[in-house]
């Protein structure tokens, strides 16, 4: 069995990372070949997955199988630093750059200088942290906070994220070029309810693991507890596991898990694909809630009202950029920025008026 674990931390206790991860079920396989396939190159590597499923472990194995494996592995969560800080904490300081900085620092970037930087929840860095981090990936070179010298690195960087990317970009929350600089390989790593061969043997390495904590002889399971343990759903995926295991053997008797002893939570957690579905009825009964109102309070021209207001709305949600709004509403920019123009939110240079207004008569013709 191939078992990957985490270096021990006083941290873990409280994490909600994995601290193991197997590959007995055919997905978890699949993607171990792939993982293997992609480790020795120096491609930048995007890896997708719920909290809880084992990105770190999987980045931390592709640094060990890669040219990279004696150099350092520098794990960092992108979420758990604010815009003003996490540009110090990513590309280093010098003294006296703000408040506080009473001596130079080194970034992430040059602690992993030879080695790899894992970049957790990647989709958390505020837009001006991403266009800086574009630059870095681009020139190979960081400039700390505070100085203008820049300092020459190498470093290969993993990414990850529990969240869609591309409906990011979408909204204008991340960029798109610094995503497929990221994306040049993609893991998807499955949720734990979806691989349901890794279950039993990553309980037995838990039971194994906390038995030996706590001075515990051997301990097995009965069928009905292993029954009852893949049927599960663990939304929270292998740290859930881990978290259940470690109480049952708090309270199992003779050396024996059964299935009273296992006390799995009735909390559900909406999933992406739930959401969706639920957000898609309820914006349809929205809509239509909408509608039966303007039917109700306008006699006409209503097409132009609700086109007007679609756009509008859509230009805002995109942070007024045409490109977003175009593809968030499936029309070309060209046709988008027409209509902008012509319902007054895009104010066009007025030396240029004259044959933008022509332009705008020649797309509206042709729609």
């Amino acid at each position: 069995m191939q078992l990957l674990t985490l270096p021990p931390s006083p941290s873990l206790a409280t994490s909600i990372r994995a601290t193991a991860q197997v590959f007995e079920d055919p997905k978890s396989q699949a993607l171990l070949a792939h993982l293997q396939q992609v480790a020795p190159s120096e491609a930048s590597v995007l890896i997708i997955g719920e909290t809880g499923t084992g990105k770190e472990l999987v980045a931390r194995h592709i640094h060990n199988l890669s040219k990279r494996g004696q150099g350092p592995f520098v794990a960092v969560n992108c979420g758990a630093f604010s815009e003003s800080l996490v540009e110090a904490e990513l590309f280093g300081h010098e003294k006296g750059a703000f408040t506080g900085a009473i001596s130079a620092k080194p970034g992430w970037f040059e602690e992993a200088n030879g080695g790899t930087l894992f970049l957790d929840e990647i989709g958390d860095l505020p837009m001006p942290i991403q266009v800086k981090l574009l630059r870095v990936l681009q020139e190979r070179e960081v400039v700390r906070l505070g100085s203008r010298k820049s300092i020459p690195i190498n470093v290969r960087v993993l990414a990850a994220t529990n969240v869609q990317l591309e409906k990011a970009i979408n909204a204008g929350h991340f960029r798109e070029d610094l995503y497929y600089r990221l994306n040049v390989v993609s893991l998807h790593l499955h949720p734990l309810r979806d691989r349901p061969g890794d279950i039993l043997p990553l309980t037995r390495h838990f039971i194994r693991t906390y038995s030996e904590r706590l001075g515990y002889g051997q301990i097995a399971l009965n069928a009905d507890a292993e029954r009852k343990l893949v049927d599960y759903g663990w939304p929270g995926n292998i740290r859930e596991l881990e978290n259940v295991i470690h109480h049952t053997l708090l309270i199992c008797r003779d050396g024996l898990v059964r299935q009273e002893d296992l006390r799995l939570s009735n909390m559900r957690i909406e999933r992406q694909e739930d959401r969706s579905h639920h957000a898609e009825e309820s914006t349809e009964a929205l809509l239509q809630r909408a509608f039966k109102r303007l039917f109700e309070e306008h006699q006409g021209a209503l097409y132009e009202k609700v086109e007007d207001s679609l756009l509008r709305a859509a230009y805002h949600f995109s942070h007024h950029n045409q490109v977003h709004t175009a593809s968030l509403l499936g029309l070309s920019r060209n046709v988008t920025r027409a209509r902008l123009i012509a319902i007054g939110e895009l104010v066009v240079n007025k030396r240029r008026a004259p044959q933008e207004e022509q332009n705008n008569r020649v797309i509206q013709l042709s729609i």
